[in-house]
């Protein structure tokens, strides 16, 4: 498999993570991972962390692509997990989701935890609610990018790093990712030929052990402007005042 890198100096990797791979195993799962793949390159990737993570800085799931962070030092992974941990990290990505939204920008402020229906899945709870205790804080920011006919292009920018942040925070908008077939529901459209969630990590600022602030970015992958590209073709795309 071929992995670009964006990015590498002494104490990071900066790597284009395509879809379709977990970034490292959980549970009693055997598939490669893509720390595997790095680590067949760059075996030098073992020594910082611990199996099976080793210097994975922060997850994306399995179906979404873009902007991963790898540690080459456990020094490195400490240091860079701490500015995730603080918020001090600027992290946007790029989805398309189900319907029309009207507002041009917005907001969501909960709480996430395990849903206790259905285990693979975060719950949203307000902070008014009953809540168990291993509930979070999840806080995510959007604006519209492009509405389409039956979908919304959405830039998000998340200021927590809950699993499952975005996808359960749209879904709870009643606007799922298209394609996402964990958070959508029953008679959810998805566009012709997606076959993954339509989830990418497209931007992410952060300081490095010199002190420099370093932005890393990623273009959507083909087949994602592949499946705008037909949805253009579909309907004109309104511009983003045009759902008012």
């Amino acid at each position: 498999m071929e992995i670009k890198t964006i990015y590498e100096d002494e104490d990071l990797l900066v790597v284009d993570k395509p879809a379709r791979v977990i970034v490292f195993p959980e549970g009693n799962s055997t598939e490669k991972t893509l720390i595997n793949y790095l680590m067949e390159k760059k075996p030098e990737l073992g020594q910082a962390g611990q199996p099976p993570r080793f210097g994975v800085v922060h997850r994306l799931d399995k179906d979404t692509s873009g902007i991963l962070l790898i540690a080459k030092t456990t020094e490195a992974l400490i240091f860079f997990q701490k500015q995730f941990k603080n918020r001090e990290v600027e992290k946007k990505y790029v989805c398309l989701v189900e319907g029309a939204i009207k507002e041009d920008s917005g907001s969501i402020k909960t709480l996430l935890a395990r849903s206790p229906n259905d285990p693979r899945k975060q719950k949203v709870y307000l902070e008014t609610d009953p809540h168990p205790d291993s509930a979070r804080e999840a806080i995510s920011e959007w604006k519209v990018l492009q509405r389409y006919q039956d979908f919304t292009l959405l830039e998000v920018k998340i200021k927590t790093g809950r699993r499952h942040q975005i996808r359960c925070h749209l879904s709870y908008l009643q606007h799922p990712i298209a394609g996402d077939k964990l958070y959508s529901f029953k008679n959810s459209k998805i566009p012709d030929g997606l076959k993954r969630q339509f989830l990418h990590s497209a931007h992410l600022k952060i300081q490095l052990p010199s002190g420099e602030i370093k932005e890393f970015k990623s273009d959507l992958t083909e087949e994602l402007k592949n499946i705008l590209a037909a949805l253009q073709q579909q309907g004109e795309p309104r511009p983003k005042g045009a759902g008012k």
